[in-house]
């Protein structure tokens, strides 16, 4: 084991590393964004809006992520739309964790009483409202555990979007072992930065949720 290959490619794999958390946040907060609006569909929208949402989640859990990140990259050039390599990356992240994430707010919402949102209706509050400052945020507060599951899986799944181009974590190690003939110790390192930040992660998610079960 030569250690000597990692202490001078490190600060690449930084770089990496960098890249491979930007684009994860980028693709969990797409992925908020519209698994929130798609779990309000599917609950409100009536029998279009569950059919709609049905289809769309179960297109995206059945699809393998590398194979939705190819369709983007590869498909849309087809009809005249330019994707470049870290906008389809952020997009299929995006797109994957929004099917994953309607279904963690969908749960936590149909476990809240139904009387919360009756008893702010007769209380003269509008749909909107009742879902903004009431349901949504309850929702979030039970589903704490469970999104920061789907954030550390995206995080390991956006080393796919090295096959795209760009330069993330796993990306760069591919690089370093192929430049210095040395993969056993770059792939080890790139496992390593992986298992400290997911660590990280699930240390943050456990502190966030005391936070919430003491408010």
């Amino acid at each position: 084991m030569n250690w000597d290959v990692v202490t001078r490619n490190l600060p690449y794999l930084l770089q990496g590393t960098v890249m491979t958390v930007a684009v994860s946040l980028a693709g969990i907060l797409v992925g908020q964004i519209l698994g929130a609006l798609i779990c309000v569909g599917r609950i409100s929208g009536g029998r279009t809006g569950e059919t709609l949402g049905a289809v769309y989640v179960s297109f995206f859990r059945g699809v393998p992520l590398l194979i939705q990140l190819l369709l983007i990259y590869y498909m849309l050039p087809l009809i005249g739309i330019d994707v470049p390599p870290l906008v389809a990356a952020i997009g299929a992240l995006g797109l994957a964790s929004s099917a994953y994430v309607s279904e963690i707010y969908r749960g936590s919402l149909l476990a809240i009483p139904h009387g919360h949102g009756e008893a702010a209706l007769a209380l003269g509050f509008s749909e909107g409202a009742i879902w903004r400052r009431i349901l949504l945020p309850q929702a979030f507060r039970l589903s704490v555990p469970a999104l920061v599951n789907e954030l550390i899986l995206l995080l390991k799944a956006s080393s796919l979007i090295s096959v795209v181009g760009v330069a993330e974590l796993t990306r760069v190690s591919q690089s370093v072992a192929s430049s210095t003939y040395r993969p056993l110790e770059a792939y080890m390192a790139a496992g390593l930065i992986y298992l400290i930040i997911n660590g990280a992660l699930a240390l943050l998610g456990v502190l966030v949720e005391r936070r919430l079960a003491r408010s």
